[in-house]
């Protein structure tokens, strides 16, 4: 059984997935993508999964207005899954704020260069102290 470090870390590269196949003619199936990344279904990576794609549009439109001198685009596939999972948990889960930052980083930590780390830190929380 996996934890739900591992799983935000599953969540992410399926949403990196996504977003490099979104910008390709390959179609795919979510569900699909998920089962590649997991041997059991789970119900946490389906909900931060689904649950960034349902609301990516808000997710992003926070992002950028939370983001100097950047747009949510902008950064890389990973860094804007760790970004989209983050904001998510913050706004639309019970996940402790503290919890869905410290998690975000710590995956940036380990697939970004510690400038994106600065700033993904500084971007969520002033998504916490203005919007949460």
């Amino acid at each position: 059984m996996k934890n739900r470090s591992e799983l935000r870390e599953i969540s992410m590269k399926v949403l990196y997935q996504k977003y490099i196949l979104d910008n390709t003619s390959t179609k795919y199936d979510i569900k699909t993508l998920i089962k590649e990344q997991l041997e059991v279904e789970n119900a946490f990576v389906n909900e931060l999964v689904n649950g960034v794609i349902l609301h990516q549009e808000e997710i992003s439109q926070l992002a950028n207005k939370y983001l100097v001198d950047w747009n949510i685009d902008r950064l890389s596939k990973v860094d804007k899954a760790i970004l989209s999972i983050a904001i998510y948990e913050l706004m639309y889960t019970e996940t402790p704020s503290v919890v869905a930052i410290n998690e975000a980083i710590e995956l940036s930590k380990k697939y970004s260069d510690e400038k994106v780390v600065k700033m993904l830190n500084a971007t969520l929380d002033k998504i916490y102290h203005n919007e949460v």
